[in-house]
């Protein structure tokens, strides 16, 4: 018997089990954001360095994303995705028990890596343990984790933090990740595996490390430390960009390759992952974006921007299943390319707003984005997984998900530096127009008592209030027409789009 025709005692126990390991694991990746000024706090030490909490999380993870394929063909998918969980449960024990901030960012470092083979070999085991006709299924419950669990992460955090201690933050992954890998086990432990002995690629694996973890790190603290005008940051840009350089080209050549670039030769898998990763960028923005305006200009709470952010996790848990059923029966092209202009269009929206704009509007276009979310990441993950033989499936899956992390690292960086970089233009041209001799100048003033340092501090608060609002214009107007173009990209792959099994049989 292949390990594409094994079928788990309980389909349902199954999915719930890898579902959970998966939840578990996105939930961490934004889970901490909201404890770090009570860590740092706790641990001594200043905000910046208790951003290393979230840094070294994400190098960590980057470095191992790519590297699943190999690990799975060297160990099986099945003790792979079991010996991460485990490791995964025991590091976010040890994350909660930290008592300094080195300590801390050591386990969460290992915490990363061991949570890097959660999310693509949940998508593998799951396209083999299901029947061809649903594995659509499959992939749009995993695509429900992925848009819920970002969402659900801030607001869990904030609560836990604000009613117990950020070390629940951690302790809450113990008895999630043993119950989901109990099911796991109990599930899948007939499943047959074949193992490979493949030498290790020693050179890929040391330029991959140099070059993902130094990008990064480069990405976390560029925007903290004024980009190039850091010496750390130039410095760490070139031996990152010599290293990616010199991997691409040793990963072609190699026999035995830490990462199979080759991949991108399959047409689908490289217009399908081209679209995932642009497509999960802009969405990540827009998360990053809107709660970080409402915060800091609105005056909104974390909690309450994270309630405005929140509807859009409605319409992609009630349709999912349904997409998930009857997808199959679409040009997958059309889905994708729907969720992509119902994206776009919710963009356009948001650069209508102005600093009046109230919550339930806010919400209510979060909402509609949903049905575009619910569209998105089944669809575009089945058609670049479409052209990949059975045990080539983990490879791309893996490679697909270590670039859309990374996308979401480069949105994140590139979205608070177009945000503040556009606010200082849009400020000094309304400043320009703000002169003692302006009509409507002097009006103002005179309503706010009369010239003072005081009158002049809430003009210009005023005035960076406006910049920030046509910055958030630009933004999200940006986005839109960046979600349209992505239409067209997806279009450029080819039917037929059946997701294959994701078994190791050769």
């Amino acid at each position: 018997m292949s390990d594409q025709s094994f079928r788990p005692p309980s389909l349902v126990l199954a999915t719930i089990g890898l579902s959970l390991a998966t939840f578990m694991q996105v939930l961490d990746t934004t889970i901490a954001n909201v404890a770090l000024p009570t860590i740092s706090g706790n641990l001594g030490v200043s905000s910046d360095q208790g951003t290393w909490v979230i840094t070294s999380f994400a190098v960590s993870n980057a470095i191992a994303l790519p590297l699943t394929g190999w690990m799975s063909r060297r160990f099986g998918q099945t003790k792979l995705f079991l010996a991460s969980v485990i490791l995964f449960i025991i590091t976010s024990f040890l994350c909660g028990i930290s008592q300094s901030m080195t300590q801390l960012v050591i386990f969460r470092a290992l915490q990363g890596f061991f949570a890097g083979p959660l999310y693509p070999m949940a998508q593998t085991l799951l396209l083999s343990i299901y029947p061809a006709a649903k594995r659509g299924m499959a992939l749009s419950l995993l695509a429900m984790v992925t848009v819920v669990a970002p969402i659900i992460g801030p607001l869990a955090g904030g609560w836990i933090t604000d009613n117990y201690s950020w070390s629940w933050i951690f302790f809450i992954n113990v008895p999630i990740g043993i119950f989901a890998a109990m099911l796991v086990f109990t599930q899948l432990k007939e499943r047959p595996e074949e193992v490979e002995h493949q030498p290790i690629d020693y050179i890929g694996l040391g330029l991959l490390v140099l070059g993902v973890g130094l990008l990064q790190v480069v990405l976390d603290k560029g925007n903290d430390l004024d980009w190039f005008s850091s010496n750390f940051i130039v410095v760490g840009t070139v031996i990152s960009s010599v290293s990616l350089i010199a991997l691409v080209i040793w990963e072609f050549t190699d026999k035995h390759p830490i990462v199979n670039l080759r991949l991108f030769r399959y047409r689908n898998f490289s217009f399908g992952t081209l679209a995932l990763v642009l497509g999960y960028s802009g969405f990540f923005g827009i998360n990053l974006l809107l709660p970080q305006w409402l915060q800091t200009q609105l005056g909104y709470t974390p909690v309450w921007a994270g309630m405005a952010a929140a509807p859009m996790g409605v319409l992609p848990v009630l349709l999912s299943p349904l997409v998930g059923r009857y997808a199959h029966m679409f040009d997958l092209r059309l889905l994708s390319g729907g969720s992509f202009l119902v994206i776009g269009v919710s963009c356009f929206m948001r650069a209508d707003f102005n600093t009046m704009v109230d919550y339930y509007h806010i919400a209510m276009i979060q909402g509609f984005m949903g049905i575009g979310i619910a569209l998105f990441f089944m669809p575009t993950t089945s058609i670049l997984l479409s052209s990949l033989a059975p045990r080539e499936i983990a490879d791309g899956s893996g490679l697909a998900t270590f670039l859309r992390v990374l996308g979401g690292s480069f949105a994140s960086s590139l979205t608070t530096w177009i945000w503040q970089r556009r606010e200082i233009f849009h400020h000094a041209q309304l400043v320009e127009n703000i002169t003692p001799y302006s009509q409507n100048t002097q009006s103002y003033i005179a309503q706010l008592g009369g010239s003072s340092q005081r009158a002049m501090a809430q003009l210009d608060k005023l005035v960076e209030g406006q910049a920030y609002m046509m910055s958030t214009v630009d933004y999200f107007t940006l986005l839109g027409w960046i979600f349209f173009s992505l239409v067209i990209v997806i279009f450029l792959a080819k039917p037929p789009f059946v997701a294959q099994s994701g078994g190791g049989g050769h």
